[in-house]
C-alpha cells in the first residue's frame, strides 16, 4: 500500500473507541476452537418441501469452501446451494445449508467428516436459504495469555450491556491490509476493468463500509455515538426500518436509553443522505473527504441505506478462566464480534479474518 493510500482511511484498529483505553491483552484464534459461532436463523425448518436444511457445523473452514463440498456431495450445483450468511474459516461455526432434496437417496454426510464438516441434523424444507435470512449469532470467543483486573472487567462489561459498543464494520470487510478498499479506489477511477460482479459488489461494500466507519468515529470522538441528536434518522431495535427525528424530544430519548431506537450512519450511495441539520452536515463533510468513492458509489448504483451507529450486545458474559480471557454473547446479523472485543482487550492473531 503507497503511503498516500494508507493514511486515507481510518485503519480499523486505530478507530476511537467509546470507553477510553482497552483492559489489557492477549492472544485471538491460537486454536479454531478458541473462536465459536453459533448461527440463529430465526425461524424453524418447515419439515417438508423439496429443499433440506442441513446443520453444519464446521472447524477450519470457510463457508464457501463447504457449499462447495455439500454440492459435490450432494450431486447438485454450487448456486443451489443456499446459506444465510458467511462464517469464519478460523474457527468452529454452526450455521445452516440449503440443498435441493436429491431425487435419489440422501449422500452419506459422515463421508465428510474428515474434512471438518459436520453434519449434525438434516431437515426438509420448502425453499432455498437466502443470504441475509437470519436473525443473529451467538459467540464464544476465548483469549489466551490476558493479564486483566476481574473488578475492572466486570465495570466494562456492565457499561456495554447497557449502552452498547459503536457498531464498525471489522477489519475483515476489508481485506487483507486493506486491500478491498484498494481495489474499490481502482474500480472508481477505472483502473480495474471488467471485474467479476461478486468482486465489484465486495469493493463497492467496502468503500460504503469505510464511509460509515468514518462517521461514527467523528460521534464517538465528540461522545454522541449512542445518543439521537436533532436530524438524525433513528431505527428501531431489531430493524432496518427508520424515521427523521427532526428534533429529539424526551420520548425519543427515553427510547434510546431503552435501546428501542438508534442513531444511524449513511451507507452511501445517490442522492444526499436523508439525515438533517448538523447531522448531515457531519455525514457530508466525511463524504467530501471520499469524493471520488462517494461518486463511485452512485455512478455504479448504490443507493442511499442507512445502518445502526450503536449495536446492543445481548446475554453478555465474561470470566478469567487463569490468564484465559472467556466471553459469550449474541449479536444481530450483520454485526461484527470484534467491534465488541475492541471494548475490552487488544489481540494479536497469525490467523486471518475471512
Amino acid at each position: 500500500m503507497t503511503e498516500a493510500l494508507s493514511t486515507r482511511w481510518t485503519r480499523f484498529t486505530a478507530l476511537p473507541r467509546a470507553y477510553g483505553g482497552t483492559l489489557g491483552s492477549g492472544r485471538l484464534r491460537v486454536l479454531p476452537e478458541d473462536f465459536q459461532v453459533e448461527e440463529r436463523l430465526g425461524f424453524e425448518p418447515d419439515g417438508e418441501g423439496e429443499h433440506l436444511l442441513l446443520w453444519v457445523r464446521k472447524t477450519g473452514a470457510n463457508t464457501e469452501w463447504v457449499a462447495r463440498k455439500l454440492a459435490s456431495l450432494a450431486g447438485a450445483t454450487l448456486s443451489a446451494v443456499g446459506y444465510a450468511g458467511l462464517k469464519d474459516r478460523h474457527a468452529v461455526t454452526c450455521q445452516w445449508f440449503s440443498l435441493p432434496r436429491p431425487r435419489e437417496s440422501l449422500p452419506d454426510w459422515s463421508e465428510l467428516a474428515p474434512l471438518g464438516i459436520e453434519v449434525l441434523e438434516v431437515h426438509a424444507h420448502r425453499r432455498k436459504l437466502r443470504r441475509g435470512a437470519l436473525q443473529g449469532n451467538r459467540f464464544r470467543i476465548r483469549v489466551r495469555d490476558c493479564q486483566l483486573d476481574a473488578a475492572r472487567l466486570s465495570e466494562r462489561i456492565a457499561a456495554i450491556v447497557e449502552r452498547g459498543v459503536p457498531n464498525y464494520f471489522g477489519e475483515q470487510r476489508f481485506g487483507r491490509e486493506d486491500g478491498n478498499l484498494i481495489r474499490a479506489g481502482e474500480l472508481f477511477s477505472g483502473a480495474a476493468r471488467r471485474v467479476p460482479r461478486h468482486l465489484r459488489s465486495l469493493w463497492l461494500s467496502a468503500a460504503r463500509s469505510q464511509i460509515f466507519n468514518e462517521v461514527l468515529a467523528r460521534r464517538v470522538e465528540r461522545g454522541d455515538w449512542d445518543r439521537p441528536l436533532d436530524g438524525d434518522c433513528l431505527q428501531l431495535d431489531a430493524s432496518h426500518s427508520f424515521f427523521v427525528a427532526e428534533r429529539i424530544d424526551e420520548t425519543l430519548e427515553e427510547r434510546a436509553r431503552r435501546m428501542d431506537v438508534h442513531p444511524t450512519g449513511p451507507l452511501w450511495g445517490a442522492a444526499m443522505p436523508p439525515s438533517l441539520g448538523a447531522t448531515r452536515t457531519l455525514e457530508e463533510s466525511v463524504a467530501r473527504d471520499f469524493d471520488d468513492w462517494a461518486l463511485g458509489l452512485a455512478t455504479f448504483g448504490m443507493e442511499q441505506e442507512r445502518r445502526a451507529l450503536r449495536l446492543g450486545v445481548t446475554d453478555l458474559l465474561g470470566e478469567l478462566q487463569g490468564e484465559d480471557l472467556v466471553l459469550e454473547f449474541s449479536l444481530t446479523s450483520g454485526a461484527y464480534a470484534t467491534a465488541v472485543l475492541r471494548e475490552l482487550i487488544d489481540w494479536t492473531s497469525d490467523r486471518s479474518e475471512d
